[in-house]
């Protein structure tokens, strides 16, 4: 069965509310608190890089166990009461100084944003598969969302730090804000989530699922994308963990750095349909190495130069980039897998962009506590970012791979 554009768009611009929820807010909002919290509370950088290392930690929990859980639950459970989570997580955040406390705030709240952000990933595939001529923009408006998070977090957080400015450990009442905010966006999911939820109950949607071929996801078949992805997870998380500490250690104003991450956040946006072509046109790896190579350069800009026109630039087009990425792995699945198998493939990828961020946000911390500071950790996302276009480039589709192996060759 087959809807007009328009009902799809609206319901992947629905589902996009928990792609805000999940990263842009839940995990980008931190670097917006990172330097109030890092100079209140003494940390270092490889502490303050930790607190987003512990969340991709809680994000690599809740990519492994989705699969067991859709065995129980539908998608749009998940998806719902994932985001219900992170919003009481994020907001238990405002009530604790510990570290090892936060840690596990952090930890918990990664859990539940990868519930959300794999569900809905599902959901928005199970769209495309709807309309194939528009999937990519389908995929690229859900995982779009996220923008729309980093920006109201752009504006929300700092004029919560200029309100609340003369309170003790005023970052508490940002995270607070944020939780109002993740609130609020958890029940404008309901609509969405009720509606597809009657889609699963159909008798087409069952057969469409059951169709598939027996088999499932094969990792081997898909290695290099699936390296090159986890490459992309330590390559951009530096950046989103760092970019405003950086800018505030270079003097930037605060009403500037408001301006670059709220830019950011309009190009993610945006960039649902600059890529939707790409996305629809490469069935291998194709689209995930040029985006991971543009990204690259985004990362590198900041650490060569102090200029904020060109840190702006560098923002737009890192914005405009890395949620294309995320993107380009789940077209990849669903480009070369049956629909019976997308959640597998969908949670493999999950797990190994988990993994990467993982090492991303300490290790550049670590760097920035040496010599070289972040410039320099900066420099080494960027390299991973490069050295992910090249796995990623020699990813060809599965089919091919197939044909190959029967052929001998």
């Amino acid at each position: 069965m087959s809807l007009p554009l328009r009902p799809l768009f609206w319901l992947a611009l629905a589902l996009s509310v928990g792609a805000a929820v999940s990263l842009g807010v839940t995990r980008f909002a931190y670097g917006l608190l990172l330097p109030g919290m890092r100079t209140d509370l003494e940390w270092t950088y490889t502490l303050a890089g930790a607190m987003n290392t512990t969340n991709a930690v809680g994000y690599l929990l809740g990519a492994l166990a989705l699969p067991a859980l859709m065995r129980r639950m539908s998608p749009t459970v998940l998806l719902w009461s994932g985001s219900l989570l992170a919003a009481l997580f994020m907001g238990l955040c405002g009530f604790f100084t510990d570290a090892w406390v936060l840690l596990v705030q952090r930890l918990l709240a990664g859990v539940a944003s990868a519930l959300v952000f794999v569900s809905g990933g599902l959901l928005a595939a199970r769209l495309g598969s709807r309309d194939p001529a528009q999937a990519g923009l389908l995929l690229g408006v859900y995982y779009g969302g996220t923008g729309v998070g980093i920006a109201l977090s752009a504006v929300l957080v700092p004029w919560v730090l200029d309100v609340f400015a003369d309170q003790t450990h005023s970052w508490r009442f940002a995270w607070w804000a944020l939780a109002l905010l993740c609130f609020a966006a958890t029940a404008l999911l309901r609509w969405p989530a009720r509606v597809m939820a009657q889609w699963e109950q159909l008798p087409a949607a069952a057969a469409a699922v059951a169709s598939g071929a027996p088999e499932g996801f094969r990792w081997r078949a898909f290695g290099f994308s699936l390296a090159g992805y986890g490459m992309f997870g330590v390559g951009y998380i530096g950046y989103m963990t760092f970019a405003v500490a950086l800018l505030r250690e270079q003097g930037v104003s605060g009403s500037a750095v408001t301006v670059f991450y709220g830019l950011l956040g309009l190009a993610v946006v945006a960039s649902s349909r600059i890529w939707a072509g790409l996305l629809n046109r490469h069935q291998g790896g194709g689209a995930m190495a040029r985006l991971n190579a543009l990204l690259g350069l985004a990362v590198v800009l900041p650490a060569l130069t102090q200029n904020f026109v060109v840190v702006v630039v560098s923002g737009l087009l890192f914005g405009g980039v890395f949620l294309s990425i995320v993107a380009s792995s789940t077209a990849l699945v669903r480009h070369n897998l049956p629909p019976s198998a997308w959640a597998q493939g969908i949670s493999a990828f999950t797990v190994v962009f988990a993994a990467g961020q993982i090492v991303g946000p300490t290790l550049v911390g670590w760097i920035a506590d040496g010599a070289g500071g972040l410039e320099r950790g900066l420099l080494v996302s960027a390299l991973a970012l490069w050295l992910g276009a090249a796995l990623a480039w020699r990813q060809r589709p599965v089919a091919a791979l197939a044909d190959a192996a029967q052929a001998g060759v």
